[in-house]
């Protein structure tokens, strides 16, 4: 039997049980968490006449031994073991898969008008629809693709679901009608909305400190800053060719990152450990080698009502997920509001997607920001004895969304006051930096801390 292994730690080598009584363990008597990364084994009675447990079934008879695979000490194969400038690889091909999603979200902002005359639409409300379409894509593809990859993995599922987003991305840029444009522009968001649910799983797989991950997520926040504001510079510079060419270059972009995300390595524990028990069962000859994940025997029943269904349940049950998802959603809607310089300052397309560049530099200065309050914060913990605080995820993780929220406010009553004919452009632009500075702030302090509380 594996022993218990210490937090943070992966179970020691695998051992086995000899004694022709000894029972296999069942999906009862497996505890694991969610990560996989630390799994416990109750001890059996070898005896079944001193047992009050009933008697076996038959598949335990036929196999009373089970090696139960985990990680060594200093395994290579264990995420966490993962050589610096593997994680570094890891952590640029998330971010860039990310950069392609949030790009494909803005990208049909800045070809509004030549899509407007390209299919006649004389509905100017239905203009949104290819940005507003893609985001309830946003909306869908988590509450699958998320808990699906926690028992496929991560790589399977990012690569399906880029497929997905890759195929219909080619398809909006062929769409003979506004119609079909609209429904290619759902199931490429259906098929972006991965990399923005499952990324930050892939860090917490990969850093199991805290402050490692602070750091990650803040690199996968700014990759979802960035996404957006790219989208209608792109567009905006290519609309006077054609409209279709704005889902050409996010098409070009998406090519350009298949060599990365084949490359990448597999980060959830327990597939690892099933692809390594796999490996041994072939090596050896051995049907009894086994991983953990192994002996939860999952059905088709438990896959829908369980896992598919664990999202809505944390969104409905869980306080802290519900009212972070609701504020979130609030701060990320306004993101994609309706540009007004064109109407109101006769900006070309591609001037109006200059505006949203001090949004990005409101983000790089949250960005150090964080670096600093982290500074502050590994100082205070590193005292003997560590302030109390310092424990505490709330007062870790919320301050930042604390600041950033005022500043976020603020910067919507600068842009609603001061977005008229007779104020400067500059002055509306400029309200681009709190709330860009706001914005992230908001998303890293919240992030984060749903990380640190789930560990996920």
């Amino acid at each position: 039997m594996a022993a218990p292994s210490d937090e943070g730690q992966n179970p020691a080598p695998p051992e086995v049980s000899h004694g022709g009584a000894t029972r296999p363990p069942s999906a009862s008597q497996l505890h694991a968490d969610d990560t996989g990364k630390q799994v416990e084994l109750e001890k059996l009675e070898t005896s079944r006449a001193n047992s009050s447990s009933p008697s076996p079934c038959p598949s335990e008879q036929q196999n009373p031994e089970r090696v139960i695979v985990s990680f060594d000490d200093g395994d290579p194969m264990n995420p966490y073991n993962f050589s610096q400038p593997k994680k570094l690889f890891i952590v640029v091909t998330c971010m860039v898969l990310v950069m392609n999603s949030t790009i494909g979200s803005s990208i049909a902002s800045g070809i509004s008008e030549p899509t407007q005359e390209y299919f006649g639409i004389s509905n100017d409300q239905l203009l949104v629809l290819p940005i507003s379409i893609y985001l309830i894509g946003y909306v869908i593809g988590p509450l699958v693709f998320a808990p699906l990859s926690e028992s496929y993995g991560r790589k399977p599922i990012l690569i399906a679901t880029f497929v997905v987003f890759t195929a219909f991305t080619l398809g909006t840029a062929l769409a003979p009608t506004f119609a079909g444009l609209v429904i290619m522009r759902l199931l490429a968001g259906i098929g972006a909305s991965t990399p923005i649910s499952v990324i930050g799983g892939v860090y917490a797989d990969i850093y199991n400190t805290r402050k490692a991950r602070g750091l990650v997520i803040t690199i996968f926040m700014a990759a979802t800053t960035w996404g957006p504001l790219i989208g209608p510079i792109a567009s905006g510079y290519v609309a006077p060719v054609s409209w279709r060419w704005a889902y050409w270059v996010s098409l070009i972009v998406a090519g350009a990152t298949w060599p990365f995300l084949i490359l990448m390595p597999e980060t959830y524990g327990p597939i690892v450990l099933k692809r390594k028990a796999r490996y041994l069962r072939e090596k050896q000859g051995d049907a009894n080698v086994v991983a953990p994940v192994e002996l939860q025997n999952q059905d088709l029943r438990e896959l829908v009502v369980v896992v598919l269904t664990r999202p809505i349940r944390m969104f409905l049950f869980e306080a802290i997920v519900t009212t972070t998802c609701l504020y979130l959603s609030v701060v990320y809607a306004i993101f994609y509001n309706p540009i007004i310089f064109q109407g109101t300052y006769g900006f070309t397309s591609g001037q109006v997607g200059l505006t949203f560049l001090p949004i990005g530099v409101g983000s790089m200065i949250a960005g150090g920001i964080y670096l600093v309050w982290d500074s502050f914060l590994a100082r205070s913990q590193a005292k003997t004895p560590a302030p109390a605080w310092t424990q505490i995820e709330e007062y870790i993780r919320l301050p930042l969304a604390c600041l950033g929220g005022p500043l976020f406010v603020i910067s919507l009553f600068w842009l609603g006051w001061t977005a008229r004919v007779s104020i400067h452009w500059i002055v509306p632009t400029l309200s681009a930096l709190p709330f860009g500075l706001g914005f992230l702030l908001i998303f890293m302090g919240e992030l984060n801390y749903l990380v640190d509380a789930y560990e996920v």
